[in-house]
């Protein structure tokens, strides 16, 4: 009897020993202010991480690994950035400074969705993911298609945009938009998230061939991603119109809609766009918009938007354009010569002023994106921007409130085309381990428009797929645990 009771006391001891083992992390977040803008969680847990998932959440101890020590820091969801350009590594290492684990090419897309994925696996910090570009499919249907030789690792997407000519400028003939569908959807089954549509730097797609792109996106169920067709208040292409344009094509095909950085789009109408946003979606259309925290923007100097009559539309001139590398105002002689040149180069544009900018991103319809690439402080600084700016300094929204803005509002907008994306955006069980650990009362960015690429700080730890790629703020070197976001094939 004796015996039996030892041997039943040697196996509850080898059960617990075995559960204490199961129970064991790969990471262990302890002691931090867990905020989770889905479920309204706002308490300090403990969060244990387990083959690249958050497997628990919990107030009592538990063991991991490694352990991250997060007393007295927020713990959230990682950042995810709708609109990123620079697809570099060192774009890349800007935006995890920044507290981004996703950063995604929707407004204009890749020349070659399946190239750019096919490159980008194994090499990224971060999450990556794109759009099938509208305007690559459209320059190709004119014989003068964008090269995508930038996909290759470690290198910075080249033209994306096209240089104003006939591709851009003209209309389609009926057999070129049989071409431009069969390239979009190629690219759709090759992993694309949505059609991405510059049509500000297509003004020769007529109404009918963006009303037939929409119903593109329809058929396959993805968004279109898209910059309007203009700005400004001259009448016609003021943004109002523009902005009607595309609700009214999301209105006929089903298509959801998507419009970027409304902030420097409607300019001083940014508040009647905004109104026209809420109004489509009071009506049962599925329509969303981003802003960035900055009141200039950056494009190619030698693309459309800059075709004759630009200062009327903006409402600038010369002097309110700006080299980004070496901060020169332009005059009529500069602009001309650079418009005209075969050579893609990015120009800062001031076309805009921060209290409208403030007025856009406290609207509670607007989530943040960056419309990042390098040259511009947006693509280094604009989620530590907005926490310091809007939480900290002016308290104008709640630290819940801009956290929805930065991680579940995109995560919503993403789940129509990737059911990747419903375990994105939140910090609740099961969810991917995309995390960020930063502290509320430092967290701010550095980068000017003197020096873009100055990184942001505050961000103690950021995990990509339960990996830690920033460790007490500093970058880790040589993992990559990005993944890419693609399309579902599902019906």
């Amino acid at each position: 009897m004796r015996k039996l009771g030892l041997l039943i006391l040697l196996c509850a001891g080898l059960l617990c020993a075995g559960l204490a083992f199961a129970q064991q992390y790969d990471v262990v977040i302890e002691n931090g202010r867990v905020m989770d803008p889905e479920t309204g969680l706002d308490a300090v847990r403990n969060v244990g991480i387990l083959r690249g998932k958050i497997s628990r959440i919990a107030t009592d101890h538990i063991s991991g690994a490694r352990v991250l020590d997060a007393r007295g820091l927020v713990v959230a969801p990682g950042f995810i950035d709708l609109h990123q350009h620079g697809q570099e590594l060192e774009s890349q290492r800007m935006k995890a400074l920044d507290g981004v684990t996703s950063a995604l090419e929707l407004e204009i897309g890749v020349p070659d969705v399946a190239e750019f994925l096919r490159t980008q696996e194994g090499h990224s910090l971060i999450n990556y993911g794109t759009a099938a570009s509208h305007a690559a499919a459209r320059v190709a249907a004119f014989g003068t298609p964008l090269s995508s030789s930038g996909s290759k690792v470690g290198s910075a997407i080249p033209e994306i945009i096209p240089k104003s000519g006939a591709g851009t400028d003209s209309p389609a003939s009926p057999e070129q938009l049989v071409a431009i569908r069969e390239r979009l959807g190629h690219e759709l089954a090759a992993g694309a998230l949505a059609i991405g549509m510059g049509i500000q730097y297509t003004p020769g797609a007529t109404r009918y061939e963006v009303i037939e792109m929409f119903r593109l996106a329809a058929a396959h169920n993805v968004p279109i991603y898209t910059h309007i067709r203009s700005a400004g208040r001259v009448e016609p292409g003021s943004s109002i119109e523009s902005v009607s344009e595309v609700i009214g094509a999301s209105a006929i095909s089903g298509a959801a809609l998507h419009v970027v950085h409304i902030n420097s789009s409607c300019l001083g109408d940014s508040a009647e766009c905004l109104g026209m946003v809420a109004g489509a979606r009071a009506r049962g259309l599925d329509v969303s918009t981003e802003a960035y925290p900055y009141d200039a923007g950056m494009t190619s100097i030698n693309s459309a938007l800059f075709n004759p009559g630009w200062q009327q539309k903006l409402g600038i001139d010369y002097p309110q354009l700006m080299l980004p590398d070496t901060g020169e105002s332009l005059t009529k002689e500069r602009f001309d010569e650079l418009h005209a040149s075969t050579q893609t180069r990015t120009v800062i544009v001031r076309n805009n002023n921060m209290q409208i900018v403030d007025s856009v991103i406290r609207n509670p319809l607007v989530m943040i994106a960056s419309d990042g690439a390098s040259g511009h402080p947006r693509n280094a600084g604009t989620y530590s921007r907005f926490l310091s700016r809007y939480v900290r300094e002016q308290g104008t929204i709640t630290l819940m409130d801009a956290l929805r803005k930065i991680t579940l509002m995109p995560a919503q907008r993403l789940e129509r085309s990737t059911p990747a994306a419903r375990v994105k955006g939140r910090l609740q069980e099961q969810a991917d381990a995309d995390i960020v650990v930063f502290n509320p009362a430092t967290i701010v960015d550095h980068s000017t428009y003197q020096k873009p690429m100055e990184p942001s700080t505050g961000v103690s730890y950021l995990l990509v797929n339960g990996t830690v790629i920033v460790n007490q703020g500093k970058l880790v070197s040589d993992v990559y645990p990005g993944r890419a976001l693609k399309r579902s094939t599902e019906p």
